[in-house]
């Protein structure tokens, strides 16, 4: 057994041993959710959401895809693609640094500071400059609606069946029209 595989199985195992539900995809070590809860004294606070974590093959010398899965208001993350911008996870990564910190300290200060010159969301980064008041208000609004324990529930479903239901969006067909179509 290689030394990353070693170092990687040794990180998930301290994030299961840690205060976070993690949950593997595909039985593998490389694809899995956290369940991560947002950071008291923020507006993030009784927040809860699945963060999808891929390893790639190099871990730990390449830093992992952070993803959160269910919505978040936030400049530093698409609001499409849950994908974080921070610096320390995209840039600086570091052998040195671990998925407890990535969990305990990366997220939650992202989380806690938003950097709204360099959004991923720029609706969000807009609204935090120029009104606060109502982007902190989207903000609790998004944590209602998208960010309940029965929300990453929810997503567990939708995850299982739109592995099936993938396509490249070219093609909209449906069965009727498969079966009146002769091959060519």
């Amino acid at each position: 057994m290689s030394s990353p595989t070693k170092r990687r199985e040794m990180d998930v195992m301290k994030l299961m041993m840690g205060d976070f539900i993690v949950e593997t995809i595909n039985d593998g070590l490389s694809e899995f959710n956290v369940i991560f809860n947002g950071p008291k004294e923020s507006l993030y606070e009784g927040g809860v959401w699945k963060v999808r974590v891929e390893l790639p093959d190099a871990y730990p010398y390449k830093s992992p895809s952070i993803g959160f899965v269910n919505k978040i208001f936030h400049p530093n993350v698409d609001e499409l693609s849950g994908s974080v911008c921070l610096d320390v996870i995209n840039q600086s990564w570091s052998p040195m640094f671990d998925l407890l910190n990535v969990f305990e300290s990366f997220l939650p200060q992202l989380l806690l500071y938003p950097n709204p010159s360099d959004p991923l969301n720029g609706d969000a980064a807009s609204l935090m400059m120029k009104d606060k008041s109502q982007y902190e208000q989207k903000v609790k609004e998004y944590c209602e609606k998208y960010a309940k324990k029965e929300d990453i529930t929810n997503t567990n479903a939708e995850e299982e069946s739109g592995d099936e239901d993938v396509s490249d969006g070219n093609t909209a067909s449906t069965d009727d029209e498969i079966a009146g179509q002769a091959d060519p």
